[in-house]
């Protein structure tokens, strides 16, 4: 709503929206750690490399996302979010499925491809969303209910999945020259469960914007599009928003790498099978994530007392705890002491998500929140894409054995989570200098 006082969204909807929004964001992670689970079957029924299977999982997904990414984004400050919601999360299914259904490499990694750009536009129209529903005292707290659906995923993904991938072995399916390997089922039932979850978008209610949609002409509207209008912004405030940026690739790298390896290193280093990983695996990320909600909400709100740059601090604390969790698990002697550590890894990257999350709602211009958000994730995608093919071609062209996975993990930890920390630190102070800019100009209106 513009030129007046902004009308937020009454309680029944706005919440309505944030379970529908955490239900997507569930079935998008979910789907992202079964594959993690099926790492080791696809690579042997396609007979891959670690290198080929790095690329499959990561940047194979992000080849589209490349160029349509963030112009889809600029979907969400046109349309309505709902229908940008809905439509993305039907797309998303119809992507898996055709994985489900691939006959072949070429057919499997043609779906892979379209998988990001099909979902680019979810969180950035998410968070635009409820930004506009939720007023900013409360804006937080729905930021930290939103990762409910990266907890669930994240925990029913290898404690179900585990379980789905066993049972799998007995659905291959031969019917003439179509043929489906056990563990397509799998896919096919995530890409229904996106369809679905896409429907629901369509019953709810879009909150008034904060800001005028901005209409201009021709150039105006490309420029827009391709978010060159989000990158000016950007540009005009580079010490708060290059070490921001930086710190979330190198991180991203890094973590995404290790959510993908999980299951062959714990099936390699300590030789349990997809049954076992996925049990223990999903308790402790689950503990972790719980952990991580909690710890991440006292600690922004014991900063806040005395830092304007609560936020970032936090993130920053947070990085710096999950760079040593992640350079130890993988040298643990036992798979239980390492999946410990793991747990410990996931509860301060939790803890850290909420605050870096409202840390860059927060100062980015709301008439392009949606369009600043997208260049903010497209790092965090197309990063973290990167990071499970960076993983296997250290594996296979500097480790080399196989069998000693853990020391590719240790590698790529130490000499990127404590990069992503500096970085993180380099940003306190710019942001600080933001937040009080902004306040003065909220207190002066």
């Amino acid at each position: 709503m513009a030129g007046g006082t902004h009308r937020y969204s009454d309680a029944p909807a706005r919440y309505w929206a944030l379970t529908v929004i955490v239900l997507a964001t569930f079935v998008t992670f979910f789907d992202s750690v079964t594959f993690g689970m099926l790492a080791e079957r696809i690579k042997h029924d396609f007979g891959l490399s670690d290198a080929q299977l790095g690329f499959l999982a990561g940047p194979a997904g992000v080849i589209a996302f490349f160029f349509v990414g963030v112009p889809l984004a600029r979907l969400a400050d046109i349309f309505p979010r709902k229908w940008v919601l809905a439509g993305g999360s039907v797309a998303v299914g119809v992507v898996i499925a055709a994985g489900g259904v691939a006959q072949g490499l070429g057919q499997f990694v043609a779906s892979r491809v379209f998988l990001a750009a099909s979902g680019s536009a979810h969180a950035p129209a998410s968070y635009s969303l409820l930004a506009d529903a939720f007023p900013p005292r409360r804006l937080t707290r729905a930021f930290a209910l939103l990762q409910f659906g990266f907890i669930g995923g994240t925990t029913l993904g290898p404690f179900i999945g585990g379980r789905l991938v066993m049972a799998s072995r007995g659905w291959e399916m031969h019917v003439g020259r179509w043929h489906l390997f056990g563990w397509q089922w799998i896919l096919i039932g995530c890409g229904a469960a996106a369809m679905a979850v896409g429907l629901l978008f369509l019953t709810v209610r879009e909150p008034d914007r904060a800001a005028q949609l901005q209409r201009g002409g021709v150039h105006d509207g490309l420029a827009a599009m391709l978010g060159w209008q989000a990158f000016r912004a950007l540009a005009e405030r580079p010490r708060l928003f290059v070490p921001l940026f930086g710190a979330l690739a190198l991180s991203a790298l890094d973590v995404f790498g290790l959510q993908f390896w999980r299951t062959p290193f714990l099936i390699r280093t300590y030789g349990w099978n997809e049954g076992q990983i996925g049990a223990a695996m999903g308790f402790a990320v689950l503990v972790g994530s719980l952990v991580g909600l909690v710890l991440g909400a006292v600690l922004v709100e014991v900063l806040a007392r005395r830092h304007a740059d609560a936020n970032v601090r936090a993130a920053a604390i947070c990085f710096a705890g999950t760079s040593v969790a992640a350079v130890l698990s993988p040298m643990m002697p036992r798979a239980e002491w390492s999946l410990a550590l793991m747990g410990v890894g996931v509860a301060f990257g939790i803890a850290g998500a909420v605050p870096q999350n409202a840390a860059v709602q927060r100062v980015v211009p709301p008439a392009m929140r949606a369009q600043v958000t997208a260049i903010y994730l497209f790092m965090f995608t197309f990063f973290g894409a990167m990071g499970s093919f960076l993983v296997g071609v250290v594996q296979d062209r500097v480790v080399g054995d196989p069998h000693r996975l853990w020391l590719t993990l240790v590698l790529c930890a130490g000499t990127l989570l404590p990069a992503a920390t500096l970085l993180m630190v380099l940003a306190m102070r710019p942001y600080a200098q933001e937040i009080e800019r902004l306040e003065a100009l909220e207190r002066a209106k």
